[in-house]
């Protein structure tokens, strides 16, 4: 499908931002690089500190700007705060994981739309034929929300972490009955779900052992 862009006075201004980016920031700093990842680790343990409803929006609002296949943003968010909202989530996950869960400050419902494309007229209204490409293609359309939906909760967690923030991803949990209690009567079904909070480091352990390139990558 070609998709044909007239150039306009918005376009030229938003490539002129991304151009002034990359001459102002080459890269992240070694100490941002550790915050989100190379010393960044998943929290099982979590201090008795709250995260405000304000922290959470504006977690959202850096989140969303990550991209996604032609901007379908399949993902949905369900952030569990009260002591009630986990205490009903926790029958639904696998013993192991309901200290996580009834402990963390914070648990999201990481969901995916898989009739996302309903929303492709406002999201990506420079390619009308995109909506009419998925709703004919059920397959297409719920491994495209699957896929960008994973893609979504990957970037909530890296801008959790550059708020700092802590995280805990999960996916031991019953996605059925997970499905049936948040999202009933919908197209959303549930991915994984990830406590946020501000991690109890003394309830770490040592790092696991990741592959070297050479195991997993080619260069052609």
């Amino acid at each position: 499908m070609t998709t044909q862009v007239v150039d306009s006075d918005e376009i030229r201004a938003a490539r002129k931002v991304a151009a002034a980016l990359h001459e102002r920031v080459s890269m992240l700093s070694e100490d941002a690089l550790d915050l989100l990842f190379l010393e960044a680790r998943s929290h099982n343990g979590w201090l008795d500190r709250d995260v405000p409803k304000n922290v959470i929006r504006s977690l959202y609002a850096l989140a969303r700007m990550g991209p996604t296949c032609a901007n379908s943003n399949p993902a949905r968010f369900i952030f569990l705060t009260s002591s009630n909202s986990k205490e009903q989530l926790r029958s639904f996950v696998a013993a192991g994981n309901v200290n996580k869960v009834v402990t963390a400050p914070v648990v999201v419902i990481i969901g995916h739309d898989l009739d996302f494309h309903r929303h492709l007229n406002r999201l990506f209204a420079h390619s009308p034929g995109m909506q009419k490409k998925y709703a004919a293609d059920r397959s297409l359309a719920n491994t495209t929300a699957l896929r960008n939906g994973t893609l979504q909760g990957a970037w909530l967690m890296i801008a959790a972490r550059a708020m700092g923030l802590d995280c805990g991803p999960m996916s031991g949990f019953d996605n059925e009955k997970v499905d049936e209690e948040y999202f009933r009567d919908s197209d959303i079904k549930s991915n994984f779900i990830c406590a946020l909070g501000y991690g109890d480091t003394d309830k770490l352990f040592q790092r696991l052992p990741r592959f070297d390139f050479d195991e997993v990558c080619e260069i052609r």
